[in-house]
Parts: C-alpha cells; sequence; structure tokens
C-alpha cells in the first residue's frame, strides 16, 4: 500500500473554506462538519483553527451526497468510499457492498409492497360507501 505524504502543504488561497465547499456543493457546512467527524473528509486547519478542503474535495462531497441519497449511511460508507475515490484500491469489496445494500432495498421494497396488498385487501373488505 503506498503510503500519503502528509507532509505536503497547499498554499492557503489554493483550499476552501467550509462556506465555498458548501456553496459549491450544495451541502450545508453543518452537514460537512459531519463528514468529516464520521471519518469520510479530511482538512487542513488555519493557525485559528478554521477548516480548509483541498478543491478535490468537492467530488468527494457529491459522491457522498449519492451515496447517502441510495440509502446508506455513514457507517456504510466509511468503508468503501476509498475504493471509489481511487481505482487502484478497488475490489471486489466495493461491488459486494454496493448489491448487499441494493438487495437490502429490493427486500425492503417488497416488504413494502406486500404490505400494501393486505391494506388494500382491508379498505376493499370494508369501504361499502360506494
Amino acid at each position: 500500500m503506498v503510503k500519503a505524504d502528509t507532509g505536503v502543504r497547499f498554499k492557503s488561497e489554493e483550499l476552501l473554506s467550509i462556506g465555498e465547499l458548501a456553496h459549491r456543493t450544495g451541502v450545508s457546512p453543518r452537514s460537512i462538519r459531519y463528514y468529516e467527524q464520521q471519518g469520510l473528509l479530511v482538512s487542513e486547519r488555519t493557525g485559528s483553527g478554521h477548516r480548509r478542503f483541498l478543491p478535490e474535495v468537492v467530488e468527494r462531497v457529491i459522491l457522498i451526497q449519492h451515496m447517502f441519497a441510495a440509502g446508506l449511511s455513514s457507517q456504510d460508507i466509511y468503508p468503501i468510499l476509498p475504493c471509489m475515490i481511487d481505482e487502484s484500491q478497488r475490489t471486489r469489496f466495493l461491488m459486494d457492498e454496493l448489491r448487499r445494500h441494493r438487495d437490502r432495498l429490493v427486500d425492503e421494497v417488497r416488504k413494502q409492497q406486500e404490505t400494501i396488498n393486505i391494506l388494500n385487501g382491508v379498505i376493499e373488505e370494508y369501504d361499502h360507501a360506494e
């Protein structure tokens, strides 16, 4: 595994504030702080403690949003995100996890449809108003 050079520093004008990242992604600063707390994002800190993000983080935030919209939790996203970001880390694990989540959703939809069918039967049995 290649280890990243964490000693690399960027000029402050190359980095995005949390407000700029929020503006570019349409995601609230509160959500961005949550993503960082969950280990989904990493930021640099200024001397006064303000977060600064690499411009590439914009794509990562959008990907995280897509994964949330697909029904995954931050705990689900955490182990697969590196595989999605870095093609060299892509393994069978990624597809297995995505398929597992999809299959869970398919099963939930099937159960909901069964519930709807039961409710339709009850409505039909008791709907004598017409």
